[in-house]
């Protein structure tokens, strides 16, 4: 039975201030390089999400010893050299970047490892990673370069020169870890894209170079054999605040304050989208934090919203966080037009016809091709109508879009698969109640 969630009133007016849980790029990744280190490293405000669990889950099998202590949790690693027992499975559940990050760190393992995921990971496309990683000389069993496959590394695996053309970090950041387990430098040209993996490692000390040439990120990567502990307190994951951005964006007379949140440049693409749409946001109380920008973010109640004709170069860093800005496109005067978001239909779920459709149920004219929305907003408009959304691939933005949008807009919505925002942000009903909205009723179908 699935399990509907009903919305059918839009939010009152409300002033809060609000945390929102750990960012999510960076528990993985912490999880995934204390996995690397000898010593104990400890972490504060590690995102407790699925993709987070089944990243510590992996580790584990892999030889580390994992404890949480409240809100601590400790890894103590196995070095470069990970324990690997006979018919070893990872499960890399829904997540991605686990998914392809990790793959990346098995380079140097001569024995076959399967990894899986679920359907929706099944699905999505993982020849991106398997054609660098057979460069350093990594062997790999599958279908069709999906999940499930097996991938047997090398003792000494070469380093390489590669080019990545998609603006993808899971990408770059698979490649940059597995050149850290060569016995040589590899030069990596990149387009630009979240920046999270250099910035850790170059905290770490690791011999990592990066210099922005023309629209690339050319990255040099020296070999090493061993890695300090890592210590960090996770900021908060601006792709989860960006709901409550759009929130307080669509909503009447609202502000909201939002605290600790990680504006890492390669990630404030939809600040700087909305901004350029007429919205109201500021960025208080900066500081540095081991290599990544933290802020405080203040949002008020936008009247004047104008269309937008997005600027292509904002892409990566927005990329998780279109969906809502679609919504600010809906309620803006005009036609805003995005270019170039093929990517968004290799995310959970095919996201740019996903979200062509719930703008199109709740009346928001749109077209779409296979890499761009052209959207007419509509500054007046109110949904009277009842929305169902289901068989989404339990997507977590999908559900979470439709939440906000249901706040906002109006309508009788029913959406499927609430369990699915446990994947990224578990707390998020939980912050919805506390913004001042009853999200105690379920139904079932």
């Amino acid at each position: 039975m699935k399990k509907f969630f009903k919305i059918n009133k839009t939010i009152k007016p409300f002033k809060k201030v609000i945390k929102v849980e750990g960012d999510k790029s960076l528990s993985i990744r912490w999880v995934l390089l204390a996995s690397l280190s000898q010593k104990k490293s400890i972490a504060y405000n590690l995102l407790k999400s699925e993709d987070v669990l089944s990243a510590l889950d992996c580790i584990k099998k892999l030889g580390s010893k994992v404890k949480f202590i409240k809100n601590r949790c400790e890894v103590k690693g196995t070095g470069f050299k990970y324990k690997i027992k006979k018919n070893l499975i990872l499960n890399a559940g829904n997540s991605g970047t686990l998914g392809r990050l990790i793959l990346g760190l098995l380079i140097n393992q001569n024995k076959k490892i399967k990894l899986i995921g679920d359907k929706s990971l099944s699905k999505r496309d993982f020849s991106r990673v398997i054609n660098p990683l057979k460069k350093f000389g990594a062997k790999f069993e599958s279908k069709k370069n999906k999940l499930p496959l097996v991938i047997k590394g090398l003792e000494s695996p070469k380093s390489i020169n590669y080019i990545e053309n998609r603006g993808s970090a899971q990408v770059k950041s698979s490649v940059i870890f597995a050149a850290l387990k060569t016995n040589g430098t590899s030069t990596i040209k990149a387009k630009p894209s979240r920046s999270h993996s250099e910035l850790l490692l170059k905290y770490l000390k690791v011999p990592i170079k990066v210099k922005r040439i023309n629209n690339y990120d050319l990255i040099k990567v020296k070999g090493i054999n061993k890695i300090q502990n890592l210590n960090y307190k996770i900021p908060g994951d601006i792709s989860s605040c960006a709901f409550f951005i759009v929130l307080t964006v669509l909503s009447k007379n609202s502000e909201l304050l939002i605290k600790n949140i990680n504006i890492n440049p390669s990630r404030t693409g939809i600040i700087e989208i909305l901004k350029k749409m007429g919205a109201s946001i500021k960025m208080m109380n900066k500081k540095n934090y081991k290599g990544e920008k933290i802020a405080d973010i203040r949002v008020k109640s936008s009247k004047n919203l104008k269309a937008i004709n997005c600027p292509t170069n904002l892409n990566s860093s927005a990329i998780d966080e279109f969906l809502v800005i679609f919504l600010v496109a809906a309620k803006a005067k005009g036609i805003s037009v995005f270019k170039n978001l093929s990517e968004l239909n290799h995310k959970e779920s095919p996201r740019l016809i996903w979200g062509s459709k719930i703008l199109k149920l709740m009346g928001i004219k749109n077209e779409i091709t296979n890499s761009s929305i052209k959207i007419y907003g509509n500054s007046t408009i109110s949904v009277k109508k009842n929305i169902i959304i289901k068989n989404y691939l339990k997507d977590h933005r999908i559900f979470m879009m439709c939440t906000i949008a249901a706040l906002t807009f109006g309508g009788r919505w029913e959406i499927s698969d609430v369990n699915s925002v446990k994947t990224s942000f578990p707390s998020f009903l939980k912050i919805l109640k506390n913004i001042d909205y009853n999200f105690n009723k379920f139904s079932r179908k």
